[in-house]
């Protein structure tokens, strides 16, 4: 056997073996791929989540809606699709920080927040999280108010969670658009709070 020889394939290889496979057995319809490539590049992403928490945040029949369904409040924008069937809002407060994790994997509410970053799937933020969930914030650059409780919440099949964060002081004249700004995929996640520069 000549030692030369490739054993092994990477994981864009097997990837692309196992689509030309389906694809020949007529098991992935035409333009799927193209789809998907179509919302996960562009369709989702924060900004959805922006300007989803900029509308509760001067709209109070919004905001209203968002936590009592946050799956119909996400819908008016059309937010909606695999992995945001069933959306939870979850309400900061002065002494509350809500942080959502996936202990499994690395699930999020891609229609709104977008695809998960790095760091979320890493195994070392989902573990630690709930142990030292003060730690891991103030290392990703947050630093809570003295007291201040932190809940994590752990994605799963039932539900996908998006964190509207307290308006931050300062931002009480700006507008729907300039709110907007405000609102990073951190933030979303409940890792970071919005900041008026």
């Amino acid at each position: 056997m000549n030692t030369d020889e490739k054993t092994t394939s990477t994981p864009g290889e097997r990837a692309r073996a196992l689509f030309q496979v389906l694809k020949q057995k007529e098991l992935i319809p035409d333009g799927y791929i193209e789809q998907l490539t179509q919302l996960m590049a562009h369709d989702w992403s924060p900004e959805n989540g922006a300007r989803v928490v900029a509308k509760a945040w001067v709209d109070p029949q919004f905001r209203e809606l968002l936590l009592k369904d946050g799956t119909a409040a996400c819908a008016q924008f059309g937010y909606t699709g695999p992995q945001g069937e069933y959306i939870v809002a979850l309400e900061d407060t002065p002494t509350l920080k809500n942080v959502i994790v996936c202990s499994l994997c690395s699930c999020t509410n891609w229609p709104v927040l977008g695809l998960p970053p790095e760091w979320y799937k890493g195994f070392e933020f989902r573990a630690r999280l709930v142990r030292e969930g003060h730690t891991v914030l103030r290392e990703l650059g947050t630093e809570l108010p003295e007291g201040a409780t932190i809940k994590v919440w752990d994605t799963s099949a039932e539900s996908r969670y998006l964190v509207l964060p307290v308006r931050p002081e300062g931002s009480e004249g700006m507008d729907e658009e300039a709110l907007r700004a405000l609102i990073t995929k951190d933030v979303l996640i409940g890792v970071a709070l919005p900041q008026v520069a």
